[in-house]
């Protein structure tokens, strides 16, 4: 048996039972994972609510990002061993287990190794929200150097990755923040320009920062505008949209294709494995060699699942603004 944060049946957060399930096993390809710390992400919380496209396991223990140690290897894994430091995301999803748990059995292909001067802490912390912020970057907006990106939110739980990984690619970055503490934040990332949304005008300030327009626009709200970022966008410019499931904004087309604009919209766990993969390798280097570092606001022990749910629905939904980063927890 183990401790787990699980549920059996969607709901509120108090829905999160804390307590004892079956301990699982690896077979075949699978690797038994000791967990040392696990994330949470706004998506932990959309399926925990109910806003299910799949099957869930009952129990169904919550959760999609960890970091730990191999406990026990399947008879068919080959990347890792016994005692190897691990990290992962994308469980909890598409009817796998999730993670919130002290061992976690997770398929060899979705777990990376974790740099030895990189904690668990750092890795859980980086791991969905990392791969969101490649995958839309360089799989699809193929940002280069000396381009210039905007990225709404530089402290999100994205922002704050997009923001880094412009800048280790070498691009210019211009992002937002709600407070002069966020702004600041946004600084020592390393943004170029930071826009206080509560007090300029967003739209006449991203153009004074980059009068020809911008070559790629992170887009994290939840009602974009599409209207306002098309203006803002240099010709052959690219659109990245990661959120917004309930939006249905008007779509300026006529400045859109005459700009030849691209848009992106995509989920990280319909990426394959292979796709993540190479997103880890660049992820564990820049963890290594410090021009990425994970942005935690919380941590809590894992006891506290329900709480930590809370907290993340009243800064996702109640736009709360109480959190800088990530909750991560530790059983």
């Amino acid at each position: 048996m183990m401790k787990a944060a699980y549920i059996t049946e969607c709901g509120p957060a108090q829905n999160i039972q804390y307590g004892e399930i079956e301990k699982p096993t690896a077979t075949a390809s699978q690797v038994l994972v000791k967990v040392g710390a696990v994330s949470l992400n706004p998506v932990d919380t959309y399926i925990r609510n109910g806003a299910n496209y799949w099957e869930l396991p009952n129990p169904f223990v919550v959760g999609c990002d960890l970091a730990g140690t191999v406990e026990a290897v399947g008879e068919n894994v080959t990347r890792f061993k016994v005692g190897d430091r691990v990290w992962g995301t994308n469980q909890g999803l598409l009817g796998r287990q999730g993670t919130f748990a002290e061992y976690c059995s997770v398929d060899e292909d979705w777990l990376y190794a974790t740099p030895d001067n990189v904690s668990d802490n750092d890795a859980a912390a980086c791991s969905l929200v990392g791969v969101t912020a490649h995958l839309g970057l360089f799989r699809d907006a193929r940002l280069q150097p000396d381009e210039t990106i905007f990225v709404h939110g530089g402290t999100g739980g994205v922002g704050a990755m997009v923001l880094q990984m412009a800048k280790a690619v070498g691009a210019r970055v211009i992002a937002t923040a709600g407070s002069a503490e966020k702004a600041e934040r946004c600084k020592q990332l390393g943004a170029d320009v930071v826009i206080n949304y509560k007090q300029e005008d967003e739209q006449e300030a991203i153009l004074a920062a980059a009068p020809q327009g911008v070559d790629v626009f992170w887009e994290t709200l939840r009602e974009p505008n599409l209207e306002q970022i098309v203006s803002v966008m240099k010709e052959r410019g690219r659109i990245v949209i990661m959120a917004g499931r309930d939006a249905r904004p008007e779509f300026p087309v006529g400045p859109f294709y005459v700009k030849c604009l691209q848009l992106f919209g995509f989920v990280m766990f319909k990426a394959s494995a292979d796709e993540l993969r190479s997103c880890a390798g660049d992820i564990n280097r820049w963890l290594s060699d410090g021009s990425l570092k994970a942005q935690i606001s919380q941590t809590m022990p894992l006891a506290e699942a329900a709480k930590a749910h809370q907290m993340q629905e009243d800064n996702t939904l109640g736009m709360q603004g109480s959190l800088a980063g990530k909750i991560v927890l530790t059983p």
